[in-house]
């Protein structure tokens, strides 16, 4: 991890180490999983490996690499097959009988299509005594985009990015997803007579497994009218491509079946088992800063809402703290979640990097205070950043290099900015993904 060098970057440096060592994906996995002779504990749940025919794994998503290895490491030699899809450019070793595919991400592409398609096939060809172990992390929706009947994966593009531009949440984005898909919202469970095993690394607020990698393997509670709401509500309807219209629209009139439901039989042969979330992260961030010397606060519950907005409120609270003269110590805020930028324009950025610049417009002109917002997959939106550091100087740094900071925060170019700037938080890909981490660092004046 490279951020720029001072005494308190650097202890901010030791508390986001902590929190990312906390969602290490394999250790998250053996963490959950032991082999005891023939049976196989995962959190409470057991199995029987003499009454178990063929095991595959298939892992999706920015951990699926770790996390699949982790399963084939605790198996000894058990699994029969292992297929993986992750993000391009990911990093780790692959193991001897792993099939790595490497697909687009955060915009679906062929690649993830034909992927897929193999995931869906390969699940269809088990038997009822078989076991699929489905390992789910960040990312997964759009690694696997296998479009429904009468869509196209140009179709699946275009609305994609129409949503992530929009400033809709990843629980809305992937409603829609699922809706649109032949894989997505417990198709893939409806897909294989084998009894399904999901470990699940979290990456969504409260956990929720339907939400989690659009839930291939888990009930789906959203409908087509949510999702033609969700579109209606982002003023998206007439952008969409006409496919996708008509295809909701015969999804409303009960011309295309709805995904599997919370009654449906289908999920009396699927476990659901989460190894890891932001809100270990956190708090492991927070254990981190009581050692440096701060006196830590947790924001909870899990944050959402427009980055700038937070990055804003963040530093409002930043100056109200350094201004008390009762405060025992140095202070530490930490929050997880996942923001939104609403974009506007053709700037370049990513949420961490907003609710830096946005901070940092707040907190201009006082000492004491360093906001920092990371991405712990290591890769802030669309940029080779995993977020950025600001401190109660960094506009001034910037007016002093004839750079408006809130010209760049109007036209959502805290990417720019940044690196005319410094204050860049370079990883490359962290190989896991549990959202977000905002912190507030405040030394009394």
């Amino acid at each position: 991890m490279i951020l720029p060098s001072s005494p308190v970057r650097e202890a901010l440096h030791r508390i986001l180490l902590a929190a990312l060592d906390a969602a290490d994906p394999a250790l998250a996995v053996q963490r959950a999983l032991a082999l005891r002779r023939q049976t196989l504990h995962v959190s409470g749940h057991l199995y029987d490996m003499r009454r178990i025919g063929r095991m595959v794994a298939v892992g999706a998503g920015k951990a699926a690499l770790p996390m699949t290895s982790a399963v084939r490491e605790v198996l000894r030699g058990r699994l029969d097959c292992a297929f993986v899809v992750a993000p391009s450019r990911t990093t780790g070793r692959v193991q001897s009988g792993m099939m790595v595919v490497e697909a687009g991400h955060p915009v679906p592409d062929r690649r993830g299509l034909q992927a897929a398609r193999h995931v869906l096939q390969l699940a269809s060809s088990l038997d009822k005594d078989d076991l699929l172990i489905v390992l789910l992390s960040g990312g997964a929706s759009s690694l696997l985009p296998l479009p429904a009947e009468g869509l196209t994966l140009a179709d699946k593009q275009r609305t994609t990015q129409l949503l992530l531009r929009s400033g809709a949440t990843i629980a809305e984005v992937n409603t829609v997803r699922k809706h649109l898909s032949a894989i997505k919202g417990g198709r893939l469970a409806a897909a294989t007579p084998a009894s399904v095993l999901t470990l699940i690394l979290s990456d969504v607020a409260a956990d929720d497994l339907g939400v989690i990698g659009s839930g291939p393997t888990a009930p789906d509670r959203t409908t087509f009218l949510d999702a033609a709401r969700i579109v209606r509500r982002y003023d998206l309807w007439e952008r969409l491509p006409v496919a996708v219209r008509i295809h909701l629209v015969e999804g409303l009139a009960g011309w295309r079946h709805e995904t599997p439901k919370p009654r449906s039989l289908i999920f009396r042969r699927v476990q659901h088992v989460l190894v890891g979330n932001n809100r270990l992260a956190v708090e492991a961030g927070a254990k981190a800063a009581h050692k440096e010397g701060y006196e830590r606060v947790l924001l909870d519950p899990f944050v959402t809402g427009e980055a700038g907005q937070f990055g804003r409120w963040m530093g409002e609270l930043g100056k109200e703290l350094a201004r008390r003269t009762t405060l025992p110590g140095p202070v530490c805020v930490l929050a997880g979640g996942e923001l939104t930028v609403s974009v506007r324009g053709s700037g370049t950025g990513g949420r961490a990097q907003e609710f830096a610049l946005a901070a940092a417009l707040a907190i201009q002109g006082t000492p004491g205070i360093w906001v920092a917002g990371f991405g712990t997959d290591g890769r802030d939106g669309p940029t080779d950043a995993a977020g950025a550091v600001a401190d109660g100087e960094t506009v001034e740094r910037a007016r002093r290099k004839r750079i408006d900071a809130a010209r760049f925060l109007r036209r959502h170019d805290s990417y720019t900015f940044f690196k005319k700037v410094g204050g860049h938080i370079q990883t490359g890909l962290t190989g896991t993904n549990v959202n977000d981490l905002y912190m507030l660092l405040v030394h009394p004046i």
